[in-house]
């Protein structure tokens, strides 16, 4: 048997992380350590805590945050008895000089994500952040737009910097179950390291989509509690161990303490209902990067068209995280040329 596959599962709670895109970056520090002290006295693996689109986020094109990140990470790291603090980092958004910050306040963990295709860019801050001594992983999103023979390319290319594991990242929500259970097969396959899976719930299989990974032998697992993540959220954290546990699977993480930290903390955070709305359901359907929905909102309003149209025009260009800026151009363009539905 393949030594990956007695690794324990290990979740990985992205609340504080894809959760920011809900809230606009407008986390609170006060907020933060209420969570994170809620998570670790839950038991909780990894927290991870950045601005939504990682390190170096906060800008006017992804959208400043209320708090630098960076007291953020430390306030998380000051609650935490037990779980290790992570952030993700997106080349060329971060930089080596702020996974060096992080981890000096104390992260432990790096997700290092690129688009399927970008693996190539990964390379220095994989290795940076193992001479560290952080764990870094690889992630791998919009893992629906290419091929499974692409995303083993890409999967080895991160494994040969120096990644621990790698995730298949469902970005837009557009992944079914026999798509995921191919990718983690595949991966699981071809490499010597761990697999991993983030999924996002826009068309409402985030749950379902997690259960195959973890079928196929993926062993390192992202959830949102109450589903605060970015379109329809993640896979609901405390929904995900519901079921885990009816399946006999135990990771060691209090049920009862995760529903209380869904109800008691996290639910007044959230300035809105995470269901799957018309906006969060074109994500999935068209395949466009869940952090795309808020701005495609605002461009729409403020173009006077429907934001559907933006995301439908954006998932045919195949556009990935990083191209924010394309919103308002596609936006301009539609309304300019009236190709608005009636």
């Amino acid at each position: 048997m393949n030594k990956r596959m007695n690794k324990p599962i290990q979740l990985t709670e992205v609340c504080l992380r894809d959760g920011s895109h809900v809230v606009a970056h407008q986390f609170t520090e006060q907020q933060v350590r209420n969570v994170a002290r809620g998570l670790d006295e839950a038991g909780m693996h990894y927290i991870e805590v950045s601005h939504g689109d990682g390190l170096g986020g906060s800008t006017l094109q992804y959208g400043k945050s209320l708090v630098d990140e960076m007291t953020l990470i430390e306030a998380a790291v000051d609650e935490c008895q037990n779980a290790k603090v992570a952030v993700l980092l997106i080349p060329g958004i971060g930089t080596v000089n702020e996974l060096k910050q992080a981890s000096e306040l104390g992260a432990r963990l790096v997700r290092v994500a690129t688009h399927a295709t970008e693996a190539d860019v990964s390379a220095q801050h994989i290795s940076k952040a193992r001479e560290l001594g952080m764990e870094s992983l690889g992630f791998l999103m919009m893992a629906h737009s290419v091929s499974v023979e692409k995303l083993v390319e890409q999967a080895k290319l991160m494994e040969s910097y120096g990644a621990e594991a790698v995730y298949v990242t469902d970005s837009a929500g557009a992944l079914l179950p026999i798509e995921v259970r191919e990718r983690i097969k595949a991966l699981r396959n071809s490499l010597d390291i761990e697999v991993g899976f983030h999924a996002h719930n826009n068309l409402s299989v985030a749950v379902a989509n997690t259960i195959a990974a973890i079928e196929e032998g993926a062993t390192r697992i992202d959830g949102s509690v109450r589903c605060l993540g970015a379109g329809a959220g993640n896979t609901q954290t405390e929904v995900l161990l519901a079921v885990m546990e009816r399946m006999g699977i135990d990771v060691g993480i209090d049920l009862y303490k995760m529903m209380d930290v869904a109800e008691e903390i996290v639910g007044p955070i959230i300035p809105g209902s995470q269901e799957i709305r018309k906006g969060s359901l074109v994500l999935g359907y068209a395949g466009v990067y869940s952090s795309f929905l808020l701005h495609a909102e605002r461009a729409g309003k403020r173009f006077g068209i429907d934001p559907r149209d933006i995301l439908v025009e954006l998932g045919k260009m195949k556009v990935v995280g990083g191209q924010e800026d394309m919103i308002l151009d596609v936006a301009a363009e539609l309304a300019k040329n009236n190709k608005v539905r009636v």
